[in-house]
């Protein structure tokens, strides 16, 4: 007997359809001889539709009160699943966050967990009930409802599996697995039978849209095994797990893009001591998430430092840049909001050396200027106009041996 989490997103529970039909899969997992917890988001857009409600109602949002409306949402989702499996004949009970013991910090609307008391859990699984998790929420330290961040119930699901010492969490969405690139950019992207705890987190990281990247961290610092799978087909999908060293890897495993990114460029900066790091202190302590950096070579004593924020945090961080320009002696602060990265991600790449110059090459002949570039180990960015993203991804794929037969 296995003990298995299963996560299921907003358009796996879209409607009443397809939850009889969470609760039906379920049922049969059940049937099977496992135990199951089951963890659920908010109805389709449902979250979505509350945020615009809250702004119809008020100009301001308190993040105490966000939170406390925002979980509304799951706790439909969760009544409704636990019904749906009484009339599949599975005797089962709703857990809110704060009831499935998710203890979390007390950062309203990006939460993050700092403990696990999945007490009433474990009572619920030794009685036979399939525990019914609302995702994306717990309760801080100091007693309030909080929210994980947009994807947080994957989160959630990964968190409990963690704790549950589960063997396998179960994520099911809208898609058949992890794909080689976005099938809606690249008609013959492929889904990835197996996926790699690093690789994965880079994929995440860098604009794949099947899994939140705080959930990919939690499952490798927790060694929890983790299958991507489609709720639409209940095909087996993805797994993603730890790196086997007796598989030869593929040298490139996918191409992503994301265009939800800024460049901001602080010009005539100092080439001295302290410049950057009081510039980034700026940027931190007004809790802005820098992503890529680049600082170009110094001429005359003065240089430029450019870097990527999202584009939420567009507005705050030029601002937070104007605040200590003058300080930093700079003597401009620019932005670009019509900007794309694309990254190729592969763990093979690490022993071969002629993956860089075949992405740059594949750019060059297709007219596609690099305007930025970061690497690590098994992966290289390169930002790019954002008209050009959705070409570059496409011929990389084709590049490296990517498509689909």
């Amino acid at each position: 007997m296995a003990l298995i989490v299963q996560k299921f997103g907003g358009t796996s529970v879209g409607d009443a359809d397809r939850i009889r039909a969470v609760a039906e899969h379920v049922a049969r997992t059940k049937a099977a001889g496992n135990d199951v917890v089951v963890v659920v988001s908010a109805m389709g857009k449902f979250t979505d539709d509350l945020i615009r409600l809250a702004d119809d109602v008020s100009p301001t949002r308190p993040p105490r009160e966000l939170d406390m409306l925002l979980t509304a949402g799951e706790r439909i989702s969760m009544a409704l699943v636990s019904m749906a499996l009484g009339a599949c004949g599975v005797d089962s009970a709703s857990f809110t966050g704060s009831q499935a013991g998710i203890i979390t910090d007390t950062d309203h609307t990006r939460a993050k967990i700092i403990e696990i008391r999945p007490d009433r859990l474990r009572e619920a699984l030794d009685s036979g009930l399939v525990p019914v998790v609302a995702g994306f929420q717990g309760v801080s330290t100091k007693r309030d409802i909080t929210t994980l961040g947009r994807g947080g119930s994957d989160v959630t699901a990964v968190a409990l599996a963690a704790a549950l010492k589960a063997d396998v969490c179960e994520i099911y969405t809208d898609v058949t697995g992890v794909f080689s690139a976005d099938p809606r950019v690249v008609l013959k992207a492929r889904r990835l039978p197996k996926v790699s705890f690093d690789e994965m987190m880079e994929i995440a990281a860098t604009g794949g849209r099947v899994l939140m990247l705080r959930s990919v961290e939690f499952a490798r610092r927790h060694s929890v095994p983790l299958h991507v799978r489609s709720s639409f087909t209940w095909e087996p999908g993805t797994w993603i797990v730890e790196e086997d060293p007796t598989m030869e890897e593929a040298v490139v495993s996918a191409v992503t893009d994301d265009t939800s990114e800024a460049k901001i460029t602080v010009g005539g900066v100092p080439d001295r001591p302290g410049i950057a790091a009081r510039l980034f202190r700026e940027l931190a302590n007004r809790g802005i998430n820098v992503d890529m950096i680049v600082q170009n070579t110094s001429a005359k004593g003065m240089t430029d430092i450019s870097f990527t924020v999202g584009k939420t945090d567009l507005e705050a961080a030029t601002k937070a840049c104007e605040l200590v320009k003058e300080e930093i002696g700079a003597t401009e602060v620019t932005s670009d909001d019509n900007i794309g990265r694309v990254s190729i991600i592969g763990a093979g790449m690490k022993s071969n050396p002629g993956v860089t110059a075949l992405m740059f090459e594949t750019l060059s002949n297709n007219g596609i200027n690099i305007e930025m570039i970061s690497t690590s180990s098994i992966r290289i960015s390169c930002v790019m106009r954002a008209e050009k993203v959705a070409d570059a991804v496409r011929h990389l794929h084709t590049a490296f041996g990517l498509d689909a037969a």
